[in-house]
């Protein structure tokens, strides 16, 4: 019998994976890391390769998933698939219900770079911003496209995962819109570049 204690402290990848396997779907590690990089991406992270398949070592030794080895006839190498047990859809569905709602945790590399913009040349602040808005646009793009996809998908447990990404779409926006209302902000700001007067205490 797995420990209880160890259940109920996942980390919180462990749960996003386990939620993953939620869906009903037999899944590989790879199959994993393409679900992600198709939905988490968006709004938690993308867990690496490495960090899928250690979770899943741990959903395995606490009940919560099941493992099996598929063979190929075309020569291919054998994978395993795993999937959700009954155990494992009653946790992450507690999970999902009960565990805290804590504040996203905001760490803006654009305005960090921005912030300290007394030691930019005007030019480099509009790289980077400029840059941020590029990619914000992508991003929203890449969250449109695979919302359309998703509300494909027959049931209510595939309208969720859209419904998440139009969130995505509509977040990037902002961002877009945000980088781009930060180039009129530097621009009004004008002055010289980098203060060449800073000395920092030895």
């Amino acid at each position: 019998m797995a420990d209880e204690t160890n259940k109920r402290t996942l980390p919180t990848t462990g749960w996003a994976v386990l939620g993953l396997l939620s869906f009903g779907e037999e899944l590989s590690g790879y199959d994993l890391k393409k679900r992600s990089d198709l939905s988490l991406r968006f709004f938690f992270s993308s867990p690496s390769f490495s960090q899928i398949y250690s979770e899943l070592r741990r959903l395995e030794k606490a009940g919560y998933a099941t493992s099996r080895r598929i063979s190929h006839d075309t020569g291919t190498r054998d994978k395993r698939v795993y999937r959700i047990t009954g155990e494992g859809l009653a946790a992450v569905r507690e999970w999902a219900r009960q565990a805290p709602v804590d504040p996203p945790v905001l760490k803006h590399g654009p305005m960090l770079r921005l912030w300290l913009g007394h030691l930019l040349e005007p030019a480099q602040m509009r790289e980077v911003l400029l840059r941020q808005r590029d990619f914000a646009e992508d991003m929203r793009l890449r969250a449109a496209a695979d919302a359309e996809a998703d509300a494909a998908q027959d049931g209510p447990a595939g309208a969720y995962p859209a419904v998440t990404l139009k969130w995505a779409e509509r977040y990037y926006a902002s961002e877009r819109d945000l980088a781009a209302a930060m180039l009129d902000d530097i621009d009004e700001l004008g002055g010289p570049g980098p203060d060449q007067s800073i000395r920092w205490p030895s």
